[in-house]
């Protein structure tokens, strides 16, 4: 399977999950900061994605998915040996989380933070709703290692996406010490530091 990325993006949630599910991916570069789109070889991204972002996975056959909740869950469900179901209370509490961190968190990150023409006007806005989703999982995390009790899981790996994101766009986490602990925790997880280093590679022939 191939997953289209880039260092700055969001792609590195099915990175991590992937090494965390033991799966082997090829890892595509796309070159984001060019509109549209462009693939190593100079090709338009849009050839083969009209959306034009980052992640898009490419399975085997040669079906195409987007949506980090959904290839997330994709991952999770056909990596091999995979184990029985989680019961329907666990499996609609992560279907939860995804759609809380992708709707109400990484969506005020990207654009809003990531692209200062906006505004200093909405970027604090952006910052004031991030603050208030973080204490929320602030709160969520004081009786718990993982967003779902003792075991990482694909929420983890989304979440961790944002908090990584923290520093760089001026959203300190210095007010939210449970979810501090919890960054510092996932952050140290072998898996999760071999997909960072994975998932920071630009190509030698881009990296200028």
């Amino acid at each position: 399977m191939k997953l289209y990325y880039n260092p700055y993006a969001c792609s590195l949630a099915p990175t991590i999950a992937a090494a965390e599910l033991g799966i082997d991916l090829d890892l595509v570069f796309v070159d984001i900061l060019k509109d549209p789109h462009r693939l190593v070889d100079g090709t338009d991204y849009r050839v083969i994605n009209a959306r034009n972002y980052v992640p898009m996975l490419e399975l085997d056959n040669g079906q195409r998915m987007t949506e980090v909740a959904v290839i997330l869950q994709y991952l999770a469900e056909h990596r091999a040996g995979t184990p029985a179901p989680a019961s329907d209370a666990e499996r609609f509490q992560l279907q939860e989380w995804l759609n809380f961190i992708g709707t109400e968190l990484h969506k005020f990150y990207s654009p809003w933070l990531f692209h200062p023409e906006v505004g200093e006007v909405a970027q604090d806005y952006a910052r004031t709703k991030v603050a208030g989703r973080y204490q929320l999982i602030d709160a969520h995390l004081a009786d718990r290692h993982y967003l779902l009790g003792d075991s990482f899981t694909l929420a983890d790996a989304y979440l961790f996406v944002p908090v990584n994101w923290a520093e760089f766009a001026k959203t300190p986490l210095d007010a939210y010490p449970n979810l501090r602990a919890w960054f510092e925790r996932v952050r140290a997880r072998p898996t999760v530091q071999q997909a960072l280093a994975r998932h920071s590679v630009t190509p030698k022939r881009l990296a200028a």
